[in-house]
């Protein structure tokens, strides 16, 4: 694939506490790496990825990594804006990063108006199961997936299970989000970009040559 050919560029950033294993997910998505030690993210962490949604159709994918520590919160906030899509990411073995979830999720709706995000749930740690370490049931994630309006998927980034199929679930969820209108493309805006001019360029472009046109015949 010609890396420097895309349709479209989205901008998604990952969520949720420290160390649920948000790099991990990363790591092994964009290089099918995983490192049992990972140094915590400092503030924010930035990664790049290509995906063909259709035949003909790629998208850049421009992932942000959240440090999950509050003491970057101030930093990390000021990347939800110009975001398209979210994965909520929580440990499976972890209660209290499942009951944090709906704190992130206000927070980024809080701060991206009028703009649009769309979200995926991901239950991290997936190997965790076979050891009796489940702390969140299935059942519940799901339940809370559904009041959020969004898919809910487990996942592990030490096996590989189930990372690859998050990633793509929320791209090709953001990809239809933008077929079906859900999402408006706009100027100014970086959480969506296109390679092609957005309605309101060509109309700013139209009105300028209009302008120039008038000009020439009032001379």
């Amino acid at each position: 694939m010609d890396l420097t050919l895309w349709q479209y560029q989205f901008r998604i950033i990952m969520l949720g506490d420290s160390t649920v294993g948000k790099s991990s997910m990363l790591k092994r998505y964009t290089e099918d790496l995983f490192l049992e030690c990972i140094n915590q993210t400092v503030g924010v962490d930035f990664y790049v990825h290509f995906l063909e949604v259709e035949p003909g159709v790629r998208v850049k994918l421009q992932f942000w990594d959240t440090a999950g520590q509050e003491r970057f919160r101030s930093v990390t906030r000021s990347y939800y804006r110009n975001s398209v899509g979210g994965l909520l990411v929580f440990d499976l073995g972890n209660r209290k990063s499942f009951e944090n979830v709906q704190q992130w999720y206000a927070e980024v709706c809080e701060r991206v108006q009028p703009y649009t995000v769309l979200f995926v749930l991901v239950g991290h740690k997936s190997d965790r199961i076979k050891a009796g370490e489940r702390a969140v049931e299935r059942t519940e994630a799901e339940k809370l997936a559904s009041q959020l309006g969004a898919p809910y998927i487990e996942a592990s980034a030490k096996t590989g299970h189930n990372v690859k199929e998050a990633f793509e679930l929320l791209t090709r969820r953001v990809y239809q989000g933008i077929k079906s209108g859900e999402i408006q493309l706009r100027d100014g805006w970086d959480g969506v970009r296109s390679s092609a001019p957005t309605a309101q360029t060509l109309q700013k472009i139209q009105n300028n040559e209009a302008a120039e046109k008038n000009k020439s015949c009032a001379c």
